[in-house]
């Protein structure tokens, strides 16, 4: 747990009073004690009108109070897990998609839950705090939609690859994530062949193995205990990436920056990845 902590900040994780929560608070908290962070539970409970003042109906308050109760539970059942984590939660006005945005501003990472919804639903749920807070968010955002699949031995995290400046800030997460949990890393690079005739296959995948062993090298050696392998694969990068990780701790995929609000500028392979992986997906932002 030493050594990758790079500063004070805490791991946030969004906790929804409505749903399942114990699947993305278990990672949250098992991520937070590995990487020997504070970890910060926060519930956001919406307005019951439209309005920018404070809501004290009976409603209302009755809406805090079982927030409250909930955020006490998920405090309880962290340090019941690991009792040494320093845990912190707050309960705060406010739609949660803003407030987790807000309070991200000063996370480490993000830990959000999924209910796999289709595309459609996910953009326009009123619950939706998924594309919104990821398209945002400055720092890495990790949504936990399964449990964390660990049969396959030796355990393995995916780093998708295409030479990018936001491929390479998602590589040099997955070496630290797979360091941190003594897993090996696959780092996948997804060729589509153009649909015009006359290029030298051989060739195209021969730079593209290039850029692979140039883009984990000196990685390699920050990391020398992560066994790394360099795999291209052609088709489609959200199923080829998504079958890559079918048995992975996590799939970690780059992102340009911040997006709209509704995450409808999020990149289609992250997009994508959202819907279709089966395991944890955690996206990292340029810079």
């Amino acid at each position: 747990m030493t050594g990758h902590q790079e500063g004070a900040r805490d791991v946030l994780v969004g906790i929804d009073p409505a749903r399942e929560w114990h699947l993305s608070l278990a990672w949250a908290a098992d991520e937070a004690h590995r990487r020997g962070l504070p970890l910060r539970l926060v519930l956001a409970v919406p307005p019951q009108h439209d309005t920018q003042h404070v809501d004290d109906t009976p409603g209302q308050t009755a809406l805090r109070q079982a927030g409250a109760e909930r955020l006490q539970q998920a405090a309880d059942w962290v340090r019941a897990r690991h009792p040494e984590l320093s845990v912190a939660g707050e309960l705060l006005g406010g739609f949660p998609t803003p407030v987790i945005g807000r309070m991200a501003r000063q996370a480490r990472m993000v830990v959000l839950g999924s209910r796999h919804l289709g595309r459609v639903a996910e953009v326009f749920s009123a619950g939706s705090l998924v594309l919104p807070v990821t398209a945002q968010a400055a720092c890495p955002v990790v949504v936990v939609g399964d449990a964390e699949h660990a049969t396959r031995q030796p355990p393995y995290v995916v780093a998708g690859v295409d030479g990018s400046a936001p491929s390479q800030a998602a590589l040099a997460f997955a070496f630290d994530e797979a360091d941190l949990r003594g897993a090996a890393l696959r780092a996948v690079h997804v060729w589509q062949p153009p649909l015009i005739l006359g290029y030298d296959e051989e060739a195209v995948r021969q730079a593209q193995r290039t850029m692979l062993s140039e883009a984990t090298a000196g990685l390699s050696q920050k990391y020398p205990d992560v066994h790394v392998t360099h795999e291209v694969a052609t088709g489609h990068p959200v199923e080829e990436l998504a079958r890559a990780a079918e048995h992975a701790l996590a799939v970690v995929v780059g992102r340009r920056g911040r997006g709209g609000y509704t995450g409808m500028r999020l990149g289609s392979v992250v997009h994508g990845l959202l819907h279709r992986a089966h395991c944890p997906v955690i996206t990292v932002p340029t810079g």
